[in-house]
C-alpha cells in the first residue's frame, strides 16, 4: 500500500492545528506539489490542472521563488495555494533551530509579496520534522503540512508505471497527496489519471492558506 508509512501514523497523533497529515473532509482530496517553481515543469502542470478544473497546493522553495516570480504569480492567479518549503531545500536534519527558522521566515517574506499572507503553511524539506521546530510552531500557532498518500513520483520509473500505480491504488477522500513539480512526471501522469479519478467520484481542492 502507498498510504501511511510509520512516520505519518505518529504525526497523525498530533493535533491538526500543529501537523496535518490528512483532512477530515469526507468529500475532497488535496493534491500538493513540492520543490517548485520550475520553468520547465510547473507551467505544464498548471496547464494540466486548468484543463481538468483542479485546484491544488504548491509548496515552494525560496531560491526558486526569487528566480521565477512570474510562475508564482500565475499559481496564485489561477486559485492555487502557495506554501513554504524552505529557502534552500537543504534538509533540516543538519541545521540548528536558528537556521531552520531563518529558512522558514525568509521564504514567508518572499511569498507574502504574492498573496499578502504574513505566514504560510509549511512543509519541511524531505519531510523532516524535529522537536524544536514543532515546539516553535506550537508556540506561534503555526501549522506543518505532511501527507497521507505518497505518489512516489520521485522514483526512477517511467511515467507509465506511475500512472498504473495511481490508478490501481488511488487516493481516498481526505487524503493529502504528495507529488512534485520538478520533473515532467506529475503533469503527464495526472493528465491521464485525473479523468479516471473524476469518473470514480474523486474531487480535488486546494488546502486553505491558514491553519485549521
Amino acid at each position: 500500500m502507498i498510504r501511511k508509512p510509520k512516520k505519518q501514523d505518529l504525526l497523525a497523533l498530533l493535533p491538526d492545528t500543529l501537523v496535518i497529515t490528512r483532512t477530515r473532509d469526507s468529500a475532497l482530496c488535496y493534491l500538493t506539489f513540492d520543490d517548485g517553481p520550475e520553468p520547465e515543469h510547473t507551467p505544464e502542470l498548471l496547464d494540466v490542472l486548468a484543463r481538468h478544473g483542479v485546484k491544488a497546493s504548491f509548496f515552494l522553495v525560496g531560491e526558486k521563488i526569487e528566480a521565477h516570480p512570474e510562475i508564482v504569480e500565475r499559481i496564485v492567479a489561477e486559485g492555487h495555494m502557495v506554501g513554504n518549503h524552505s529557502y534552500s531545500h537543504w534538509s533540516f536534519s543538519n541545521m540548528d533551530i536558528a537556521k531552520q527558522l531563518d529558512e522558514v521566515y525568509r521564504t514567508d517574506a518572499l511569498l507574502r509579496r504574492f498573496d499578502d499572507r504574513p505566514h504560510h503553511r509549511m512543509r519541511p524539506p524531505s519531510g523532516y520534522v524535529g522537536a524544536q521546530l514543532l515546539i516553535h510552531f506550537a508556540r506561534h500557532k503555526r501549522n506543518l503540512v505532511y501527507w497521507s498518500y505518497d505518489s512516489l513520483d520521485y522514483q526512477d520509473h517511467p511515467v507509465e508505471s506511475l500512472v498504473s500505480r495511481l490508478l490501481d491504488d488511488p487516493p481516498a477522500p481526505g487524503d493529502i497527496v504528495l507529488m512534485h513539480d520538478d520533473s515532467h512526471k506529475a503533469a503527464r501522469a495526472l493528465d491521464t489519471v485525473l479523468p479516471e479519478w473524476h469518473a470514480r467520484g474523486l474531487r480535488f481542492a486546494a488546502l486553505s492558506g491558514t491553519s485549521p
